[in-house]
């Protein structure tokens, strides 16, 4: 990002919006962009989202940007929230087929909902705080395929646009919360490179 501090960014679904978003900020990417197998740069680390909060938690990275879904998930984590970086806008939802109601007589006669998902935490916080018993089921593939072969009555996933959710025949149910692209900081590195870092979030504040 400058000389004095390296961020750690998502590959994936986030990866060109973040690179746009540096560009904004006056950062050259083009090497980045030129080279799609190569991990790290002068300032940058490519990683998968996931792994964003414990590269920036044990000081790999001072800062990094990864999903509100990620930090969420990984609650636990020693990380700052910097900033909501306005970008990767999608919903944390619970899905289930259109013609089941599996929060509803189902959960009343069973007392208890099968619910698939890759946000194990999320998903546990949620039924929990909301009063109901689930039994969570943790996938890493495609967790829409979940509820078609009888793994689950439902899950709880990300989505944008609700088509991926469509095509495999969920619609959304509840909506958990927002989740946008944030900065996070090292907490050793917001205080030992606080004038790098604070500089860095009024050049963001200035884009919005």
């Amino acid at each position: 990002m400058t000389d004095e501090l390296t961020i750690a960014i998502p590959r994936g679904t986030l990866f060109r919006k973040t690179l746009d978003f540096l560009e904004a900020l006056g950062i050259e990417t083009a090497e980045i962009r030129a080279n799609d197998r190569r991990l790290v740069f002068p300032g940058i680390l490519t990683v998968r989202p996931s792994d964003v909060p414990a590269y920036v938690e044990h000081g790999a990275a001072d800062l990094g940007i990864t999903g509100k879904d990620v930090l969420v998930e990984q609650s636990e984590r020693e990380v700052y929230e910097l900033a909501d970086l306005d970008y990767g806008h999608c919903r944390m939802v619970v899905a289930a087929p259109p013609d089941a109601d599996p929060l509803g007589e189902r959960l009343l006669r069973r007392g208890v909902v099968r619910v698939a998902t890759k946000y194990p935490n999320v998903a546990a916080r949620y039924f929990s705080e909301t009063g109901r018993q689930a039994e969570i089921v943790e996938v890493k593939g495609s967790v829409e395929l979940a509820p078609i072969t009888g793994l689950a009555d439902a899950i709880v996933d990300l989505t944008a646009t609700g088509r991926t959710l469509a095509e495999n025949g969920l619609v959304e149910r509840e909506a958990i919360w927002e989740s946008t692209a944030r900065l996070i900081a090292n907490p050793v590195a917001h205080k030992l490179k606080a004038e790098a870092v604070d500089a860095l979030v009024a050049r963001i504040r200035e884009l919005r």
